[in-house]
């Protein structure tokens, strides 16, 4: 439901602000508090925290309740100085991440309403990864859904207001600014505050405790390692804005919207995956049970594979027609659709690598190794960057978006296969066999499923009498009920046994409702 309500946010900017210098202007600036969060705390959250919530529950008398609360203290009072410092340089910031051919006065007057999310976003972070550790999940995976609200509320109210955001001269009191710019931060906001009751179901009262714990101390080379890992990917992003924003008007808004399709998938099993398997390996690794760090490992990468790879083969097949489906519902808007749709098609072979990285960045964050994170983060960027610097020389100024995120999903391969050959070094076997038994395998049904599908499609002519927002659905549908089952089949033909508790669970839901045994009376 996060991923979904967040799918239709993004549908809904792009029809309000369309693939424009003002659209482009409003999400790099809605990422800087991201960008400054993580550099700042946030890597040091995601990597560091939850292994250390996870050991001073074992090892404190008090299950590490005054260990957490310090750890609030510390990181509450950080986080609002970072945020006062990045409001304070918010005119630096964006010069760092919009090239001069944008709108840098634009992006300034947005930041400054947005950069405030920076200690809500950090708050929100601690109190989930404390849930996590606790076995809660379900607070911290809906409260999403709630900021996906009021900002589809938020622009709704942008829309009835009157007027259109001042470009030359830009106001700070411009009403449709001032609406996107704090309806956006109410959002996160709202996302923090929704945890509130879940953290006090669990038992957390917070009380501040000042001081420092020597623990922390013995982590610090752990998170200054975090946040060099921030720092490397920061700079791959700064060139990636650049030169996006540089090339063409509404070019970052393109990646931006064709990274998101990817990242709706990846949500819903990969996150899901890391959200419950980090706190698991954790535990593993601080018990010393390097084997069921590896089994945890290989599950992960072997389920990423089956469930991602053939998403990724149908968004390759039917890219533009998937862009304009879901984007092109302004007949304004259709081309620059067609272009989201036609960058996810270039970009959608990062997939899986991309999933099984962080799966294994997870990895070496339980077994509380913080620096190869870091160098397969700048393997990845040095593999991208000079990528993405050619692109403006090899591509017609429309086009560079597309060598930019297919620069991206080259970059996560080679990511991934250094984080392999590293992983085998540290934990020995790493269980490959399985992995790539398993890769094969499903690329062979994906590809096959997704080539059948589209060749049906192509049979039903241009259907050049409909408009092309009904074209694109016909065919994304189409080809969907096709590839579905074709994948499936060719899974099951192939003996990929991951498949099997799906098949299984689906059987028994089919047992349980069949009239020939008398359906659910029994219950």
């Amino acid at each position: 439901m996060s991923r979904i309500t967040g799918f239709l946010r993004q549908i809904a900017l792009f029809a309000v602000l369309g693939a424009t210098v003002l659209n482009d202007a409003y999400t790099v600036s809605n990422t800087l508090p991201n960008i400054v969060y993580e550099f700042l705390i946030g890597g040091v959250l995601s990597s560091v925290m939850i292994p250390l919530l996870v050991r001073a529950q074992t090892e404190d008398p008090d299950g590490g309740e005054r260990y957490t609360r310090r750890l609030f203290t510390l990181a509450g009072a950080a986080l609002l100085v970072a945020t006062a410092l990045s409001m304070a340089a918010a005119p630096l910031l964006t010069s760092l991440y919009i090239s001069s051919d944008g709108n840098r006065e634009l992006a300034t007057a947005f930041a400054y309403l947005l950069l405030p999310q920076i200690v809500f976003y950090g708050l929100g972070a601690l109190m989930g990864a404390l849930l996590n550790t606790k076995g809660s999940f379900g607070a911290f995976a809906w409260a999403p859904v709630l900021n996906n609200i009021v900002v589809l509320v938020v622009l709704a109210v942008y829309v009835a207001v009157p007027g259109e955001i001042s470009l030359d001269p830009v106001r700070m009191g411009d009403a449709k600014l001032l609406v996107l710019g704090i309806g956006t931060t109410l959002g996160i906001v709202a996302q923090t505050l929704v945890l509130l009751p879940a953290m006090r179901r669990i038992g957390f009262r917070y009380r501040p405790v000042w001081g420092w714990d020597s623990r922390m101390t013995a982590t610090g080379g752990l998170a200054l390692w975090a946040i060099a890992y921030v720092l490397i990917g920061a700079i791959g992003l700064n060139v990636t804005t650049q030169v996006a924003t540089a090339a063409d008007g509404g070019a970052y808004v393109v990646y931006a919207n064709s990274w998101l399709l990817l990242q709706v998938p990846y949500g819903v099993l990969g996150v899901s995956l890391l959200t419950a398997l980090m706190p698991r390996m954790s535990r593993a690794a601080a018990e010393g049970r390097t084997g069921d760090v590896v089994d945890d490992l290989s599950l992960g990468s072997r389920l990423s594979t089956v469930f991602l790879l053939p998403l990724a083969a149908f968004f390759t097949a039917f890219g533009p027609a998937i862009g304009v489906a879901l984007f092109g519902w302004r007949s304004s808007g259709v081309e620059g659709a067609a272009q989201i749709g036609l960058a996810l098609a270039c970009s959608a072979f990062g997939l899986v690598p991309y999933a099984i990285t962080l799966l294994q960045l997870r990895v070496f964050y339980a077994l509380t190794d913080g620096r190869i994170p870091a160098l397969i983060q700048l393997v990845t960027v040095l593999v991208k960057v000079p990528l993405l610097l050619i692109c403006p020389l090899l591509l017609p100024p429309k086009d560079v978006v597309l060598g930019l995120v297919a620069a991206n999903a080259v970059s996560f391969i080679a990511g991934a296969l250094v984080g392999q050959v590293l992983l085998r070094r540290r934990l020995g076997s790493v269980r490959a066999r399985e992995v790539l038994n398993t890769l094969w395998r499903t690329l062979v049904a994906a590809a096959l499923a997704a080539l059948a599908a589209r060749g049906v499609v192509a049979l039903l002519g241009p259907m050049s009498g409909l408009a092309p927002l009904a074209r694109a659905w016909i065919q994304v549908v189409v080809g969907a009920l096709l590839w579905l089952p074709l994948t499936v089949v060719g899974l099951r033909l192939l003996r990929v046994a991951e498949l099997d508790p799906v098949v299984r669970r689906l059987a028994g839901l089919a047992a349980r409702f069949d009239p020939r045994r008398g359906g659910d009376r029994g219950r």
